[in-house]
């Protein structure tokens, strides 16, 4: 494909918002009752805008990591819109401070936005752009830290609206409260649903191998982050003692990060998070990395470019739905029927609602 000579990052605009989530998600760590987020705009020469948008966990990281981005502008601002080659400049300026953290998430929103741009300057949905073709992604739904009627109750939920998976947070003060947890959404999805578990890092390595000889049984597709995400050898120990595959990734910052975890064993799947990998410039050297190891690769939050960046995978495996910034979104992802159904608009699937971001902009 040829590349517009006109085609150069001209301006990077950025806007802070706190959207209430219509649901407060639970976690074993506290209750997520907004979704802090940073909107990206890379402005072109030719007049076209790519936007992306970040997560940042705490209302407290917004107003760094938008700082950091804002920062970036005058090291890209000129630069031929080359997402690739433009990853490759900042990394190596950054390459003594790091790439991890804030400065991370702040290179993703640069790197989602100029992908977005380009595709919508050759008129074409990323997944096109990218050489794949739209294909039916599984989606599964998220049930939060709700105890068994509460998480039964969500399961049945997900399940109602088309979901063939859902995937629960546990992680309580005995394994027999876990086993509950699972029990009772079992009970009340049936037995062709998919169930889940995330343990978001809350065990060491032997409390893990211990649970796990106990849910082994239980039927589950995977166990997630048993213990800390980057104790890959910890993890390595679980999984070579666990009958259920074992899934990392939504935390691993970069694709050094995730050679590093294959190389251990520490993971059975793989689960990126677009936002730490490197945007879709990592995105798709992880999806390579899977491959060429054989593992299936599934996503982490960000449904909207995730469906589309699964669409180009070779080893997709599932989607993560989570509807946390649908309000800001001209056009947020469709699921039917447990399949996420992507457009085949120019872009990543990423549209501001102008309107409701100015009512949650801070």
């Amino acid at each position: 494909m040829t590349m517009h000579r006109d085609s150069a990052v001209q301006e990077v605009r950025v806007r802070s918002v706190r959207v209430p989530m219509t649901e407060p998600h639970k976690t074993a760590g506290g209750i997520v009752a907004e979704s802090p987020l940073i909107l990206t705009d890379v402005v072109t020469d030719s007049g076209t805008i790519g936007h992306s948008l970040l997560f940042t966990y705490t209302p407290a990281a917004l107003k760094p990591t938008a700082e950091l981005i804002r920062n970036i502008e005058p090291l890209i601002k000129g630069e031929p819109l080359a997402p690739a080659e433009i990853e490759q400049k900042l990394t190596k300026k950054f390459r003594l401070l790091g790439t991890q953290g804030l400065v991370g998430m702040a290179l993703a929103a640069i790197d989602m936005a100029m992908w977005d741009a380009l595709a919508r300057i050759h008129d074409l949905p990323l997944v096109r752009l990218l050489g794949g073709s739209v294909k039916p992604i599984r989606c599964y739904g998220p049930v939060g830290f709700d105890g068994e009627e509460g998480s039964a109750r969500a399961a049945e939920r997900a399940v109602s609206r088309g979901f063939r998976g859902v995937k629960a947070k546990i992680g309580y003060a005995t394994v027999k409260e876990d086993v509950n947890v699972v029990r009772a959404m079992r009970k009340a999805v049936g037995p062709d649903v998919a169930i889940m578990v995330d343990y978001n890092q809350c065990l060491t390595p032997a409390e893990a191998i211990a649970r796990l000889r106990v849910l082994d049984d239980e039927g589950l597709v995977w166990v997630e982050e048993p213990t800390l995400a980057h104790d890959y050898a910890g993890h390595a120990r679980v999984s070579r003692e666990a009958r259920t595959p074992i899934q990392c990734g939504e935390n691993w910052w970069g694709i050094l990060d995730m050679r590093h975890a294959i190389e251990a064993g520490a993971s059975d799947l793989v689960m990126p998070d677009v936002m730490k990998i490197g945007g879709v410039t990592g995105w798709l050297r992880a999806a390579t990395l899977a491959q060429a190891n054989n593992l299936q690769v599934s996503s982490h939050l960000w449904p909207e470019i995730s469906a589309r960046l699964l669409c180009c995978t070779p080893t997709a495996h599932w989607l993560e739905y989570a509807d946390w910034w649908n309000p800001i979104l001209a056009e947020p992802l469709r699921v039917v029927d447990g399949i996420a159904i992507v457009e085949d608009a120019p872009g990543s699937g990423v549209e501001w609602d102008e309107a409701a971001v100015q009512r949650f902009v801070v």
